[in-house]
């Protein structure tokens, strides 16, 4: 009876066999030659899971006639990779072979493990292979990283896995070729979609699919035994990973760019991949006033009275009032006034220093503070024409009047521009 799951045993064992990654593994590219020519170099295959990162490694340890040292950062530490060193020492020595020290996940390994690779990687002792899910540019060392070359490893498309999938059904060796097994092809498309671009997924599928055939005295996969198998499948999601944020974005900029469909897809994917919704509540009441700001108020407003409607009535409910915060943003007019303007007096008011407040504009519930001019002179607005001080100074004494506020052409904030304008008319006329 074979004990090794189907994943293992499928495990390509030359290029011709490899699916996927055709951007990296054709004639003329880079990592192709380099394994061609045997001219290894170390590297970082950055990809999600079940694209074939480890598989290319063992591939390129055996086409350079390498030795294959692999190494787990979830497992190891320090002590491993000294272990793993003083082998790769000894086959240098004893075979004259180089070694390829595999470490996969190599983001988990913190900054001096990361560093323990240096040297051996300096003086040849090794060649170092790091795979990761994690973006190299934040989880890893940039010494490390500039003694690397990345290689970013894709999610399969439906045709690999499609691929994938005829080639397990034909393989009468270490597949299921011997079994006659029967797979429609709605079922197989069913099944690719299901894997979401995971090798490793998609196989694990079958094999337990082929299970219930076989249980069940059958040659053929039906559409039952599909249900089965992939209820509750999710999708490629990596909460608070690279996908989480790149996810995020893809909301974020869908409802910038006024489409309504592309911001429900993106809210859409996060919810099925697990996202918590009450964090892409408050993302979506950021989005309000970055985006919308006083072009639309409303909108900030609707976005609270989504999120709130979550907090009350939890899931699946909820979720249904900030997809209408969601498409409401995306079609209501645009503005990012005040959030440039925000960043605008911030930047001033930490490069500007403790600039006093003017004497005029001080409070004065003292005796002594109003011996001091506290408030002295100080015009109050509603008792002026139009219930505005024309001419007055709001900014501390050393500093001219920025206008930090630029109302765009658009929605409300064509009649606030229109205001502004006026007002501003009313202190060139009063002299300021």
């Amino acid at each position: 009876m074979q004990t090794k799951p189907l994943a293992d045993l499928m495990r390509p064992e030359s290029l011709d066999d490899y699916v996927g990654q055709k951007h990296l593994l054709q004639p003329g590219k880079p990592l192709y030659e380099a394994i061609h020519s045997g001219r290894l170099h170390s590297m970082i295959f950055w990809g999600p899971p079940g694209t074939g990162k480890t598989t290319l490694a063992r591939m390129i340890a055996k086409h350079s006639h390498a030795e294959f040292i692999p190494i787990s950062a979830v497992l190891a530490g320090v002590k491993e990779i000294r272990a793993a060193v003083a082998a790769a020492k000894q086959i240098q020595q004893q075979e004259q072979r180089r070694t390829i020290l595999f470490v996969d996940e190599v983001h988990r390994f913190n900054k001096a493990q990361q560093d323990a690779f240096l040297p051996h990687v300096e003086d040849g002792t090794v060649v170092f292979l790091g795979a990761t899910t994690e973006n190299p540019s934040f989880a890893l060392n940039n010494a490390l990283l500039s003694r690397a070359r990345v290689y970013v490893l894709n999610a399969l498309t439906i045709e690999d896995l499609l691929a994938l999938i005829d080639k397990v059904l034909r393989d009468e060796t270490k597949g299921f070729g011997r079994l006659g097994i029967k797979l429609s092809d709605d079922l197989k498309q069913q099944f690719s979609a299901a894997a979401d671009g995971d090798a490793r997924r998609l196989l694990n599928y079958l094999e337990i699919a082929v299970e219930l055939v076989q249980a069940r005295q059958c040659h053929e996969v039906t559409p039952e035994i599909a249900r089965e198998v992939l209820a509750g499948g999710v999708r490629r999601f990596d909460n608070q990973g690279e996908e989480f944020y790149n996810q995020i974005s893809a909301l974020h900029k869908s409802v910038r760019g006024s489409s309504p469909d592309a911001a429900l897809y993106w809210f859409c994917r996060m919810l099925d991949g697990g996202c918590d919704p009450l964090y892409l509540a408050r993302r979506i009441v950021r989005i309000a006033s970055e985006d919308i700001g006083n072009a639309d108020p409303r909108a900030l407003q609707l976005t609270i009275n989504a999120w709130e409607t979550q907090e009350r009535l939890g899931s699946p409910e909820g979720e249904l009032a900030l997809a209408q915060a969601l498409v409401y943003m995306a079609c209501a007019p645009k503005s990012n006034a005040v959030y440039m303007a925000y960043n605008a007096a911030m930047r001033d008011a930490k490069q500007q220093g403790s600039l006093p407040v003017p004497v005029h504009l001080r409070n004065a519930p003292t005796k002594l503070m109003q011996e001091l001019d506290y408030g002295k002179a100080y015009r109050y607005a509603h008792n002026e024409p139009e219930a505005y001080a024309a001419g007055e100074h709001y900014f501390p004494d050393d500093m001219l009047d920025p206008q930090y506020y630029q109302p765009v052409a658009r929605g409300l904030e064509i009649k606030i521009a229109e205001k502004l304008k006026h007002l501003r008319e009313l202190d060139k006329i009063a002299g300021k």
